[in-house]
């Protein structure tokens, strides 16, 4: 499948195209959406940026029509009018498409937004309204807006009401959105946001229908969960989903570093991936920030280890994925509110650090072991770390140094923690392409990581 050879580069498009914070509503309009402005546009100056860094998916957060930050669904058949038409989001989709670039989207099949049309006819027509049981609603209670009825929203969020996923109509409908941005937009996946709230069914029969649509098609549709929880194994599977997000690591990689105690990384590294690791068959989702979360730039304590991080995410098994901006190392606390999380850019910048990424990724491309080998652990200190992955094929392993230490290490076989044997003979630093011989030790300058392949 593609997915497993991708490198996914994740927009929120909302914030990255400078859109309004509160979606407009014309009534005159049969589904009160206001008049289209094509900002989604911005995206295309973006696409030359994304081939040099060697990006081969892009992962859109939501597009669809909704009453603000686009996880709470207005119309899931049409989008955002403060991004632009339909047809100007296919035309974004057919130019990524032309790149080489496939696109998944963002699935919020959850819940809904309060200006999602079935619910205003709710709150129009109450018990008389035909979408009643599209939602779960208690006609004995009110909710805080005053409905004359309350309802369950996501995780007490009442401005995001919970859909009935086991209404046929409900699932018709969804399933018809799903169609038309296959058909439409020619997406190459969906990203199903708080997975771990839907139904394991229900992902099965959302499965039967991408993998229906993807070989009508000739091509395979991908289906990832937002997994926050540790159920990667309940929702992942030939029937329901390819992929999680690996909230695990994702913690470990930066609190590792900011801790000096690579033990944590690692711990994880070996219950997920090891001779034994419950997700050693999969390829999760790999992040080191996201819309949702700190940028790594601010979580960080030490900016001069953002490589370092970068050089983890793009050697350890599963997919690699980066957050628009954060390639250059942008800031971005939550503490200070979403919007600042997901800023409006007016275009791409090249740095010391995105040169790093873009090297990091070349080496994934090339080198067959670093996206699909096994993991094992040869090296691990408090600030050293040292693993292999090595393909069943005939592509050579490779093995990653890090060295977090603000000074250079060497690195012996017989330590502590270690099955290192040493590395001897002639060896290419896939980093640099410079060669090097190796008589048993390895010398790691300050704050590198370095991978290696032999000759």
């Amino acid at each position: 499948m593609w997915y497993d050879d991708a490198f996914f580069y994740q927009i929120y498009p909302l914030g990255l195209c400078a859109a309004p914070a509160e979606n407009t509503w014309d009534w005159s309009v049969w589904n009160g959406a206001a008049q289209p402005v094509n900002r989604i546009g911005r995206v295309l100056q973006w696409i030359p940026h994304l081939q040099k860094l060697g990006v081969n998916a892009v992962y859109f957060s939501p597009v669809c029509q909704s009453d603000r930050h686009g996880y709470d669904t207005r119309d899931y058949y049409t989008v955002d009018s403060r991004l632009g038409s339909n047809e100007d989001f296919a035309g974004v989709c057919d130019a990524l498409h032309r790149a080489g670039i496939r696109i998944v989207l963002d699935g919020v099949f959850n819940h809904v937004g309060r200006g999602f049309w079935a619910f205003l006819d709710v709150q129009k027509n109450k018990q008389q309204s035909p979408y009643c049981d599209w939602f779960y609603i208690d006609w004995s209670g009110n909710s805080n807006y005053n409905d004359g009825f309350s309802y369950e929203g996501w995780e007490n969020h009442y401005e995001l009401v919970r859909l009935n996923l086991e209404n046929p109509a409900v699932q018709e409908h969804l399933f018809g959105a799903i169609r038309k941005w296959i058909d439409i937009f020619s997406i190459d996946g969906i990203r199903l946001d708080v997975a771990y709230c839907l139904p394991v069914w229900f992902l099965q029969k959302l499965r039967s229908l991408t993998d229906s649509l993807g070989k009508e098609r000739g091509r395979d549709i991908v289906l990832i969960g937002e997994v926050i929880r540790d159920q990667y194994v309940k929702f992942i599977g030939s029937d329901r989903l390819h992929s999680c997000t690996d909230y695990e690591c994702y913690k470990g990689l930066y609190s590792s570093l900011n801790d000096m105690n690579l033990f944590e990384i690692a711990y994880s590294f070996n219950r997920l991936f090891g001779e034994v690791g419950i997700c050693r068959n999969m390829s999760l989702l790999n992040f080191a920030d996201n819309h949702d979360v700190e940028r790594l730039a601010s979580i960080l304590k030490n900016r001069a280890q953002l490589p370092l991080i970068y050089g983890l995410l793009f050697a350890m098994p599963g997919v690699p994925c980066i957050y628009y901006g954060s390639e250059w190392g942008i800031s971005g606390r939550k503490s200070e509110g979403d919007d600042t999380l997901r800023p409006a850019l007016e275009g791409p910048e090249w740095s010391y650090l995105t040169c790093i990424i873009a090297t990091f990724a070349k080496a994934r491309r090339d080198y067959p072991a670093l996206r699909s080998g096994r993991y094992r652990q040869l090296f691990l200190t408090n600030s050293q770390f040292v693993f292999e992955r090595a393909d069943t094929a005939e592509s050579a392993p490779v093995v990653i140094a890090l060295n977090a230490a603000s000074s250079a290490c060497t690195i012996q076989s017989g330590q502590q923690y270690s099955s290192f044997e040493g590395l001897y003979g002639k060896f290419r630093n896939l980093l640099t392409g410079d060669t090097c011989w190796y008589d048993g030790n390895v010398l790691l300058p300050p704050e590198s990581v370095i991978y290696l392949s032999r000759v």
